[in-house]
């Protein structure tokens, strides 16, 4: 019983991939993808060593969003 407490409690945290976030995007001034987020100071690290596999602004960019809407 106390092991199904635990599972329970555990947090799910979905993967990420900057390339397909909705906030992963040209900046023309760097001249380079960036992340549009305001990161704090740890997260900021994250993003710069690549280590995003569990960012918490992760959200999929569908460029055919609007037109699922039509359908």
């Amino acid at each position: 019983m106390e092991e199904k407490k635990s599972d329970a409690k555990k947090i799910v945290q979905r993967t990420s991939n900057c390339e397909s976030c909705e906030f992963y995007d040209y900046d023309e001034y760097y001249g380079e993808y960036t992340c549009r987020m305001n990161l704090d100071e740890d997260e900021m690290v994250n993003y710069l060593s690549h280590n995003t596999a569990h960012c918490h602004y992760y959200r999929y960019y569908d460029e055919y969003k609007s037109v699922h809407k039509q359908i």
